[in-house]
């Protein structure tokens, strides 16, 4: 294995800040910017404990067998769907969310 190889991880725990992997006698972390060139909100919608991934190897410590992973460069978003797909990002939805919030905090 080498920097820049395609290698399939188990998904052992799953954490705001990213996901945590194995691979072979690695322990391993996607951070979360690794995961989509996107906003992601939550990454239990996107993947789960127990899955296979295919991730690309950012950077390998072989003094403490860890490994820094992205997930996003292995599984790109074709230009034309991300042209086609509306994708919504930015501050407009928690300003259209800002009143819910704060009438069900009021309740």
């Amino acid at each position: 294995m080498k920097i820049n190889d395609q290698i399939v991880c188990k998904i052992t725990g799953i954490q705001s800040y990213g996901v945590f992997v194995t691979y072979e006698d690695y322990s391993g972390l996607i951070h979360i910017s690794e995961i989509s060139d996107q906003f992601v909100q939550s990454i239990e919608e996107i993947l789960c404990v127990g899955d296979e991934v295919e991730v690309v190897v950012l950077e390998i410590d072989e003094e403490n067998k860890r490994l820094k992973l992205s997930y996003k460069q292995a599984n790109p978003i074709h230009p034309k769907i991300s042209k086609m797909v509306k994708i919504k990002i930015g501050f407009h939805s928690l300003a259209k969310a800002l009143p819910h919030w704060i009438e069900k905090t009021k309740k």
